[in-house]
This record gives C-alpha cells, sequence and structure tokens, in this order.
C-alpha cells in the first residue's frame, strides 16, 4: 500500500506552494495518470493525502476515491480553528472515505499555531471521531509541538509526514549539527506511543542524484525509534516527480531501504501500520 499520495488540479484548487520553483509538477494529476506503474508494483490500495489547506482540494481527492477502487481511503482538510464548522463538513462526508485528517502547519505563518486553543479544540473533535491527524512537522519547531500535542491527546494518534523532514542533503555534504538535532527531536516524539511516522518524501530531502543508500539513515533512524508497526511507506507522488524521474523510480528506492527486515516487519511498514492507523477495510489490503 502507498500511505501517501497526492491528486491535484490547479486549474480547479488553489495550492500556495505551488511557485514557480516547483514548475514541473505545476499541472493536473490524476491517480490514473500513474495507474500502470501502480500495477507493475503491486501497490493495490493507496491513501490520498491532502495537498493544501482547503475544501477544494479534499473534494477533488474524494472525486478520485469514488472513481477508483484503488483508493482505501483520504486524509482531507477541515478548519480546526473553527472545530463547530469542522465537524459540519465532517458530516457532510459522512458517507466518504475519509480516514483522517491532515494539516500543512509549516506553511502557517504563526510556528506556535498548533498550540492555538482553537485547534486543540479541534484535536479534540478528531479524537471523538476516530480519526488520525496527519501533519507536516518539517522544523524542530513544529516536530517539538507534535510531542507536546501527544501528550495532551493520548487517544488521538499523530501522523508526522515526510518523517520531520530529515536533513539528507545536508548530512550528505558532511554537516552534522542539524542531523543530530533532527534525530533527538525525532527521539523525543517517538516517545509517544500515540505517534506513527511516514517513510515518505525522503527523495526530495536527500536531494539530486539521490539513490536509496542516501535514504537509508533517516530510514535505519526511524526504524530504531518508531518500529515497523509505528512506520508507513509513501511515495509522495506526484510532488516526488521534483526528485526522481517516475513514481517507479521513488517507490523501489524507498522499497530497497526496508529489504532488509523480515517478511513481517516489512508487511508492516508496506501496508499494516497504515491499516491500523487508518482503520482501513480488511479486504483493501
Amino acid at each position: 500500500m502507498d500511505a501517501h499520495l497526492h491528486v491535484w488540479n490547479p486549474d480547479a484548487v488553489h495550492y500556495p506552494w505551488m511557485t514557480p520553483d516547483v514548475a514541473p509538477v505545476a499541472r493536473e494529476f490524476r491517480l490514473g495518470d500513474v495507474a500502470d506503474e501502480l500495477t507493475a508494483e503491486h501497490v493495490d490500495k493507496v491513501v490520498l493525502v491532502q495537498s493544501a489547506d482547503n475544501k477544494a482540494d479534499s473534494e477533488l481527492m474524494l472525486f478520485q476515491a469514488l472513481c477508483s477502487p484503488r483508493v482505501a481511503g483520504v486524509v482531507t482538510w477541515v478548519p480546526l480553528m473553527h472545530p463547530e464548522d469542522a465537524a459540519a463538513q465532517l458530516d457532510a462526508w459522512r458517507r466518504e472515505p475519509v480516514v483522517g485528517v491532515g494539516h500543512r502547519v509549516h506553511e502557517e505563518p504563526d510556528p506556535d499555531w498548533l498550540l492555538r486553543p482553537a485547534v486543540d479544540e479541534g484535536l479534540t473533535l478528531l479524537t471523538e471521531r476516530h480519526l488520525s491527524f496527519d501533519l507536516t512537522a518539517h522544523t524542530p519547531a513544529l516536530l517539538a509541538h507534535v510531542a507536546t500535542l501527544a501528550e495532551r491527546h493520548p487517544k488521538l494518534t499523530f501522523v508526522v509526514d515526510h518523517l520531520g523532514a530529515p536533513p539528507l542533503a545536508a548530512l550528505r555534504a558532511g554537516e552534522r549539527d542539524g542531523w543530530a538535532r533532527w534525530s533527538a527531536l525525532l527521539g523525543a516524539v517517538a516517545q509517544m506511543p500515540n505517534v506513527v511516522a511516514k517513510l515518505s518524501g525522503l527523495a526530495t530531502a536527500a536531494g539530486a542524484a539521490w539513490t536509496a543508500e542516501h535514504l537509508q539513515p533517516a530510514v535505519d533512524r526511524a526504524l530504531e525509534l518508531f518500529g515497523p508497526d509505528r512506520l508507513m511507506l509513501g511515495s509522495d507522488w506526484p510532488y516526488a516527480l521534483l526528485a526522481g524521474d517516475s513514481y517507479s523510480h521513488v517507490w523501489h528506492g524507498l522499497r530497497r531501504t526496508v529489504d532488509q527486515l523480515s517478511e513481517r516487519d516489512r508487511d508492516l511498514v508496506l501496508g499494516g501500520t497504515a491499516n491500523r492507523v487508518y482503520r482501513l477495510p480488511l479486504d483493501d489490503l
């Protein structure tokens, strides 16, 4: 299972991050664009994850889920700062395959946005609805906030997307200070039993001409901290095309980093953890 895949349409949805720097992916992407590669890589099911903090992006993904039996679930966006509106939106989607809620917190101007009282109420709403919370904790401050929130909301599962942005490119260049800080912060987050993490976005973090060996240090550290039962693999397609030639290129690199695991542990990373965290139907794996 690919636990982190996107679709988008910049003609219909506003994506604040879609600047000239990401021109190669500034076009429409649908699940059908990668269908043949998913089949070739034996990826039977995917979880679509929101790529903009607006309703239109979520509705686009829910439409893709309606059109494709490959979609086992969708991580949508709701306005957590306005819990009543968030609840109303989730009520409207009660027949849709919503398995979690996400927020691109690294794009918020306020680095302490996660700690706002209104957001805290929104997270309580997710706990009551048995929905997980995906977040992009791409800075040291945000990673620290994850541990704080996980302690406040022990019954809510937090999903750290892209492994908290490990500084793999800097590590390749021989710079270890940032790596040590990321590693320590991720260790503090992993102490919270209600936090899981995604092995996704690592090719982008590793920089140009990356190989599986360049990704391995982050995966090894994640396995050490979380274990396979709290990790899931995700391609981050199509954003990953900025760092890879194709879906298969990125997926092969990620798969190689877990080849050394036992069959049981590899199955957890490749699908079992996603099944448990997102409460996916067993017949969807």
